[in-house]
């Protein structure tokens, strides 16, 4: 069986972005970049909210084959490597607001799912066999909505050293987390926390 596994970023005082939805005021540094790396070459598929479909793919498809540029990181062999991942692997999204549009770089590769059926589609997708997981970035509405069906497996927390003291809260509601593990990056003040979702008694 497949496990549906989400990934965030998230402020030190529990902050998925500042006050306008911004979530570029936390550290995504080399590290939160080698993690994310790590994620989507362990998918089978990326789930996405249309928000965060439509930002990523207005900038991911695009960076594998960008000019050289030494001097900007956006342009590292880890961003590169993303960018090659996310243009081939299968996509989901969870919208309302219709199809991919036909001139969209991953239009081929991506389905638009009815949110009202998100639920049903992931819980099939979690039956099937085969390798790879359903790796959600970001589109945290829509993960929390699949949290609170019981549709998540595991949370994979990147903590930024920042106290942004207002903002988008990382949960909408209540839930209960158990410990995996805790990984540390050389040269990184992120910590990433991995939880499974707590058993209830």
């Amino acid at each position: 069986m497949r496990k549906v596994i989400v990934n965030n970023i998230v402020s030190i005082d529990g902050y998925f972005s500042d006050p306008v939805g911004n979530p570029m005021v936390l550290n995504m540094d080399e590290a939160f970049n080698r993690a994310n790396l790590e994620s989507i070459e362990g998918a089978a598929v990326v789930l996405l909210g249309r928000d965060s479909f439509d930002f990523f793919s207005a900038y991911w498809p695009f960076i594998a084959d960008a000019p050289a540029d030494p001097g900007n990181p956006q342009f590292d062999d880890v961003n590169r490597a993303i960018s090659r991942r996310y243009n081939v692997v299968p996509k989901t999204v969870a919208s309302d607001r219709g199809p991919v549009p036909a001139d969209n770089a991953w239009h081929d590769a991506t389905t638009v799912v009815p949110r009202a059926d998100i639920a049903d589609w992931v819980a099939t997708a979690r039956r099937q066999d085969g390798d790879g997981d359903v790796v959600v970035f970001a589109s945290h509405v829509l993960w929390n909505a699949l949290l609170a069906d019981g549709l998540v497996d595991e949370l994979h927390l990147m903590v930024s050293p920042d106290a942004v003291g207002t903002g988008v809260p990382l949960f909408t509601a209540p839930a209960r987390l158990e410990l995996m593990e805790t990984r540390r990056f050389d040269g990184s003040s992120n910590v990433q926390l991995r939880y499974r979702m707590a058993s209830r008694t």
